[in-house]
């Protein structure tokens, strides 16, 4: 009776190892928010979102997550990841997933390169509903652009965030880099070729100080955008960074309109007319 336990006990000891789910490990939240819609299960998250993972300085507590992960998602922008790998020892695999991300079409692009490395490694995944989230998402970010008056709108944008701004329809008059980038020349050309500008759209992770400058020398109205989703994935960033430029640019309108020569004595005159409206009817 008791090898019979045995037995079934190293059965299915033998049975857990062999259907336990594979470790994955992400260097950013836009990773992991892909892994997670195709797969519905949790991963290991490195970089904060609130950073630029170029930037990111590795903890000891990043040494345990890649120590025995079985496959490691990277964007290929992250210089510390040959050393977070030699330190922990992780003979992980790494798939790196380049290129921008922010627009519906390049989104797309990164769920079927993720879904397809998933697969490979023997996981199971569900794409078309992340698809379709996506596709529903880019015909409401279209709508919304018309709605708010983005189409045509100039505005001054940081380069990581043009895709997404030219996708939403506005007119970026030029484009700058992080500020590490920024000469005092190029600053004067950003300035010049700025001007008329509603908006200037920083780029979060990147700092907006630059951006706030730039706004103030011009006489626009600064928004910061997020390349990096905080909750949620992907597509809910979209959004949110949407209705952000939506509200920014309804600021910079009511600002303009308060500045227009007249404005103060048009509504004095409103004002006074409703006043002795009032004051008839009583």
């Amino acid at each position: 009776m008791v090898r019979i336990k045995s037995v079934l006990v190293l059965l299915l000891l033998i049975f857990l190892s062999q259907t336990a789910s594979a470790k994955v490990v992400c260097t950013t939240t836009v990773l992991a928010g892909i892994v997670e819609d195709l797969t519905g299960e949790e991963v290991e998250i490195i970089a904060s979102p609130s950073v630029c993972p170029a930037h990111y300085d590795i903890k000891p507590s990043d040494v345990d997550k890649v120590r025995d992960a079985d496959i490691i998602f990277i964007h290929g922008m992250e210089p510390w990841v040959g050393e977070l790998l030699n330190v922990s020892g992780s003979k992980a695999k790494v798939v790196k997933v380049p290129g921008p991300w922010n627009t519906p079409e390049l989104l797309r692009q990164k769920y079927i390169a993720v879904a397809k490395a998933l697969e490979e490694e023997g996981y199971s995944v569900s794409l078309k509903p992340s698809l379709d989230k996506i596709n529903r998402t880019e015909k409401y970010l279209k709508e919304f652009a018309k709605k708010n008056g983005f189409v045509g709108t100039p505005v001054v944008c940081m380069q990581w965030q043009k895709n997404f701004v030219e996708f939403l329809g506005f007119n970026i008059t030029v484009t700058y880099p992080p500020p590490e980038m920024v000469s005092a020349k190029k600053y004067e050309e950003i300035i010049e070729k700025g001007r008329g500008s509603k908006l200037v759209i920083d780029n979060l992770q990147s700092g907006t100080e630059l951006g706030k400058k730039i706004a103030k020398d011009i006489g626009a109205k600064e928004v910061a955008l997020s390349n990096f989703p905080a909750d949620g994935n992907l597509t809910e960033m979209m959004i949110e960074n949407a209705e952000k430029l939506a509200k920014a640019l309804e600021s910079e309108r009511v600002e303009s309109e308060r500045q227009t020569p007249g404005f103060e004595l048009v509504t004095g005159i409103a004002a006074a007319a409703v006043a002795a409206l009032a004051t008839r009817r009583d």
